[in-house]
């Protein structure tokens, strides 16, 4: 297990971070092929990964999913209001910052201690306008004025599940309360075999937005193993065809479903309302190995 350092001291060493936080153990481990990155995993989950001297570059597979959200939400470098639920490591808000400057942001992350430890160890820019709240994201998201955001960003994991209140029409009603006019909404799913999970959220979205699409690994899509999958949805008709475009060329390539194959693949199943909400499936040990 590595130790703390100071900031000039852990570069040069170039040690894992280890600190527990409200979450559980967290690590900041570096990687060795890019000199100023750094993975953040939790209980030995992988959460977040983040470059200080390049926040435009994304290695997760579905964070470059979310990038292509992002990207494709407003004309190139056109200034974004987004909302993140769910900070980790802030990747994303530093993506948004890194490609589109001068863009307003709040990020609702309950895990103040895992707050605390990204702002030390991986310091935001200084010009970046991002606002974090340590608070559960659905009492953060209440605080978002009517109408305020033209994205909404759901990545919240709490022990690699995302919890029931997240799941939910009534959670979506306050995301589409919070959205502007032909606003994006993208979400952070995981599922494995038989995919029930994200065979609700799809239906459960399709409830609320009159536009949906669904990025994923092929693998995971067939129910062959457990994985993530981005849901984006919204009022206004969704770039398809160019969302198609850079998952299929990114290193892993992920497919895209839409209209009546996504809805198809719902398989029937209802919206998930609070009443019936569950936390998402835990992951098999085998995922983080």
């Amino acid at each position: 297990m590595g130790r703390t350092r100071n900031s000039g001291r852990r570069q040069a060493a170039a040690e894992a971070v280890v600190e527990p936080v409200d979450g559980g153990l967290a690590r900041l481990v570096p990687d060795r092929e890019r000199a100023r990155a750094w993975t953040l995993l939790i209980d030995d989950a992988p959460q977040s990964h983040v470059d200080l001297d390049d926040p435009s570059y994304l290695s997760f597979e579905y964070q470059r999913r979310f990038g292509h959200v992002v990207d494709l939400a407003a004309p190139p470098g056109k200034p974004l209001r987004a909302v993140h639920l769910g900070g980790g490591a802030l990747t994303l808000a530093r993506y948004v910052a890194a490609t589109r400057p001068r863009s307003t942001q709040q990020v609702v992350e309950r895990d103040a201690a895992l707050v605390r430890l990204v702002r030390r160890e991986l310091p935001l820019d200084t010009g970046a306008r991002i606002r974090v709240r340590s608070t559960d994201a659905r009492e953060g998201l209440a605080k978002v004025p009517d109408g305020w955001a033209g994205l909404v960003v759901a990545d919240v994991f709490s022990g690699a599940r995302t919890p029931a209140h997240l799941t939910s029409t009534e959670f979506l009603d306050d995301v589409r309360r919070a959205l502007a006019p032909g606003g994006v909404y993208a979400a952070n799913l995981a599922d494995g075999p038989p995919l029930a999970h994200l065979r609700g959220q799809i239906a459960t979205a399709a409830a609320r937005f009159a536009e949906l699409a669904l990025i994923a690994d092929p693998a995971v899509l067939r129910g062959r193993r457990f994985g993530n999958a981005v849901l984006v949805a919204s009022d206004a008709p969704l770039p398809i065809a160019e969302l198609t475009r850079r998952a299929a060329s990114d290193p892993h390539p992920g497919r895209v479903q839409h209209g009546r194959e996504l809805l198809d693949f719902t398989g029937g199943a209802a919206p998930v309302t609070d009443r019936a909400a569950v936390a998402s499936p835990a992951p098999p040990a085998s995922v983080f190995r």
